[in-house]
């Protein structure tokens, strides 16, 4: 299939490729690595009038520890996700999603930035950003403003970003010592599949007893935009973990979610694993938060 006519732009630096997107906003879409863009202009399902490529914005290709916490560019790669050793040393869960998405080749293009604006239902590094408690920097002409995560979608394909902002940075707080996160998915392929459920949850223990002082449980697949399971969370906080207390909070976490039939999976089954999956990422979330 052919692309549809567009113009095409190359900045040097973030403020011009504002500038660019400020000049012609809902007709320009941003293209970092491509890989749900240009399958969308193939299909016609987009047809913008003019592409903004990052591919020369340096900045943001990078990954900064700041001690409490670990800023990301938009354009770090989801491949580069999987092997950067402070990504694997503070937070793994993140890793684990990468590691989840496409194939080798997707993993490659695809970006941590469009992972997140594309606003998937079944994105795989949305829901342990959340669970981490991550914001986002969308940056404009005008300025930049920060959204956290759990606020920036709004539904499949629509988010909190305006049509003249670029995601510039994801902000990741670093757990600390009692706090501990995981992630999983499901899906019919281990590769090149959507999920059929995925799952993250963070937990955080009070030095004093033990006990679940915080927790954040996040579904995706079974909603129009990752789902915070209030309920589950609800069953944790505090209580004193243990294998009973986990299957609790999985079995309350079925009831949080509104997942769809298609030819994936019945509604009935997604809602069967997000229990099991839930108990299972509370287990790797207490295991870190204890080690």
């Amino acid at each position: 299939m052919l692309l549809p006519r567009f113009e095409f732009h190359e900045p040097a630096s973030i403020d011009e490729a504002c500038e660019i997107m400020a000049t012609y906003g809902p007709k320009a879409k941003v293209l970092a690595g491509g890989t749900d863009l240009m399958v969308n202009m193939k299909k016609k399902i987009l047809a913008p009038e003019n592409i903004v490529c990052l591919s020369k914005l340096d900045p943001m290709h990078s990954i900064e520890d700041k001690g409490d916490q670990i800023v990301i560019g938009g354009r770090y790669t989801v491949a580069e996700l999987t092997v950067d050793a402070l990504v694997e040393k503070k937070i793994g869960a993140l890793r684990s999603g990468a590691r989840a998405l496409g194939s080798p080749l997707v993993r490659n293009r695809a970006t941590i930035g469009g992972n997140i604006g594309s606003a998937r239902p079944a994105a795989d590094l949305p829901p342990s950003l959340i669970a981490y408690g991550a914001t986002v920097t969308l940056q404009s002409s005008k300025g930049k403003r920060e959204v956290l995560l759990g606020e920036f979608f709004k539904g499949p394909g629509f988010t909190e970003m305006r049509p003249e902002e670029i995601l510039t940075t994801i902000t990741v707080p670093v757990p600390s010592d009692g706090e501990g996160a995981g992630y999983i998915n499901l899906g019919v392929r281990k590769a090149q599949d959507c999920n059929v459920v995925n799952v993250a949850s963070f937990i955080a223990l009070d030095a004093a007893d033990g006990s679940i002082k915080d927790a954040r449980i996040v579904l995706g697949s079974v909603g129009p935009t990752p789902l915070r399971a209030s309920t589950a969370e609800d069953v944790l906080k505090g209580e004193k973990p243990d294998e009973a207390l986990f299957r609790k909070a999985g079995e309350a976490a079925r009831q949080d979610c509104t997942p769809i039939d298609d030819f994936r999976g019945l509604a009935s089954y997604r809602k069967a694993m997000v229990g099991v999956l839930t108990k299972r990422t509370l287990d790797i979330a207490f295991a870190q938060a204890t080690a």
